[in-house]
């Protein structure tokens, strides 16, 4: 709760309460005393208004239960909103139409104009904001017909082109059509002789390149191949020469035998052999 304490001025316009009546007439008239009031006035109005602000803080949005204070808040509501509509129509110069229905079905309404007035320009609008809606995509499908029909005739003129370039459809061309149509043959020969000439000298450099792969490989395998042979042919030479060694020793080995002479029958010959030949 706000106290303020007034404190009397009265001292401050030079007259006292025991003055005559004409004094106290003069000073109640006096444009000081009213520039007085206008300030107590304001003042008193200000405290007022903090006080409501202070005891009503924050309402909270939801519906309210008690049929009654419901009904005095929606009165005290449709008073404000009704006086705000009139505000705005007056200090913003607009046209406004408010229209409330009570929880019992009552009818408020307020209109700057005329409610009627109002309510026809807003259906006047809607329907030209809804046809505007409604003509867009009129709009679009003649803007893709219009499309389409312009690609059909590039198609048929592309078409047309490549036949009189094929040799056919040329009965109807003229002499400067058919020059014109010579020319752009010819520079298409040349453009496709140069495309030639250049995927020629591509594929040779490509196998220029898989030739000197190619030797590489060859003289690498030569290398390989020259080395194989040489350990092969040593490989043979030490083969041959131990078996020449074997033979040399086998036919050393069979000439180691006695040799006799002897004159007469097998049979006595047979007998005649020395033990030592037996064995062997």
């Amino acid at each position: 709760m706000i106290r303020v304490r007034f404190i009397p001025l009265m001292g401050d316009f030079g007259f006292g309460l025991k003055g005559s009546h004409s004094t106290l007439y003069s000073y109640l008239f006096s444009p000081s005393f009213s520039q007085y009031l206008v300030h107590i006035c304001s003042l008193l109005k200000l405290l007022f208004l903090l006080q409501i602000k202070m005891v009503r803080g924050k309402t909270e949005m939801k519906r309210i239960e008690n049929a009654t204070s419901r009904q005095v808040r929606f009165s005290k509501r449709r008073n404000g909103l009704m006086k705000k509509a009139f505000e705005l129509s007056i200090l913003c110069d607009v046209e406004v139409a408010l229209i409330v229905f009570s929880p019992r079905g009552r009818l408020y309404e307020f209109a700057s104009s005329s409610i009627l007035e109002t309510i026809a320009r807003y259906r006047s609008h809607t329907r030209i904001h809804n046809n505007t809606t409604t003509s867009e995509p009129a709009e679009n499908i003649q803007r893709l017909k219009e499309d389409t029909e312009n690609m059909m005739r590039e198609v048929h003129l592309l078409e047309t082109s490549k036949r009189k370039f094929l040799g056919e459809c040329l009965a109807t061309s003229s002499i400067d059509e058919l020059q014109r149509i010579e020319q752009q043959m010819e520079k298409s020969i040349t453009k496709i002789r140069e495309k030639k000439a250049e995927v020629f000298r591509d594929q040779i450099e490509l196998l220029k390149e898989k030739e000197k792969t190619l030797v590489a490989e060859n003289i690498r395998l030569s290398k390989k191949y020259d080395s194989y042979s040489s350990q092969h042919a040593k490989k043979d030479d030490r083969e041959n020469i131990d078996k020449v060694e074997g033979n040399a020793d086998q036919s050393s080995a069979n000439s180691d035998v006695e040799t006799e002479l002897f004159i007469g029958l097998p049979e006595t010959r047979t007998r005649c052999i020395s033990p030592k030949l037996r064995t062997n």
